[in-house]
């Protein structure tokens, strides 16, 4: 069985170097960090780490779940985790779940079998009652808003980010609004839909259901909402999508298409994402990036002081009024 030895001549680094690396102690470069993590595959010392994480109690690993890697949503989220985790000399274990619940559990179980030491919970589809039950098995930061659970977040307000971005565009005359959205379902996508219901009605606007897309995650699905737009008899005036990869989609196609924006269709996009900043598109910035920060932060305090911070700590969003609303 390899030793730590070993794994410093496999590595090309000192003895102490992968000791500091196995305890999870700050102040080693990345570079060495991954050689001492491969001599460590390489070699097969699982069952030493193993022995190493046993004594002292913890992993250092920290699981992220999320629907999706390459969404720019919760990549961004992923770049704030990681900050952080490399700064406290954590690694990152990240489940990819396509919104399947089956494998939202096996994250959960893997908590539970203490082969990670906490977990961040980007986005879901189970219950809160299945993370409820989780939570004493270790802790869980959520970056979702929750209410009535006694759970510790850190969260974007969709309701009021959209209610923003709806009066903008019933204070510039439009009454024909309508939305894009990656899903119906889960708790942002159920606020951001109880905005539209409500701030339409109080100014006077029926909302049309016939106006919400859904399934609008990526840039090519806006030449299907421009297309789906076009065919429609009575169109809205303006659109809010809730991605600005998407919303990037549509001013483009639009333009291939000869749609006129904002003239013909106003478009405001969520992110505040570079290539809204480069196609002068109307966006809310959501910092995604802080709420990645923010959590890690949170699980570290957690577990470093053995207190639990029960808060729920909101962000803050702005509108940046660019060419397209």
């Amino acid at each position: 069985m390899a030793n730590i030895r070993d794994l410093a001549k496999e590595a090309g680094v000192s003895v102490a170097t992968v000791s500091r690396v196995l305890n999870g102690y700050p102040y080693v470069s990345e570079e060495k960090r991954k050689a001492v993590w491969e001599a460590v595959e390489k070699l097969n010392y699982t069952k030493n780490i193993q022995a190493v994480h046993l004594a002292k109690g913890r992993t250092t690993i920290v699981g992220v779940m999320l629907p999706y890697i390459h969404h720019p949503y919760f990549s961004a989220i992923i770049e704030g985790v990681s900050k952080e985790a490399l700064r406290y000399g954590y690694q990152l274990l990240l489940f990819q779940t396509n919104y399947d619940v089956e494998r939202e559990l096996e994250a959960l179980e893997r908590l539970r079998m203490k082969q990670m030491d906490g977990l961040i919970v980007c986005s879901h589809q189970a219950d809160w009652e299945i993370f409820a039950e989780y939570q004493e098995e270790g802790p869980i930061a959520l970056c979702e808003r929750v209410d009535g659970y006694d759970f510790f977040t850190v969260y974007i307000d969709h309701y009021q980010a959209f209610a923003k971005a709806l009066r903008y565009l019933l204070d510039k005359g439009h009454r024909r609004i309508g939305y894009c959205i990656g899903r119906r379902t889960g708790p942002n996508s159920q606020a951001r839909a109880a905005a539209y219901e409500e701030v339409l009605r109080d100014a006077g606007v029926t909302p049309q259901r016939q106006w919400i897309f859904d399934g609008c995650l990526f840039l090519e699905d806006g030449k299907r909402v421009i297309e789906q737009w076009m065919a429609m008899g009575e169109r809205p005036s303006a659109l809010l999508v809730t991605s600005d990869q998407v919303a990037a989609g549509i001013v483009l196609y639009a333009q291939r298409v000869g749609v006129r924006i904002p003239e013909e269709l106003a478009i405001i996009g969520f992110d505040n994402d570079p290539l809204a900043e480069m196609l002068g598109i109307t966006t809310v910035a959501l910092p995604h990036f802080t709420l990645g920060e923010r959590a890690f932060r949170l699980l570290h305090h957690w577990l470093e002081t053995g207190n639990v911070p029960r808060k729920q700590e909101e962000l803050p969003t702005r509108l940046i009024v660019r060419a397209t609303g």
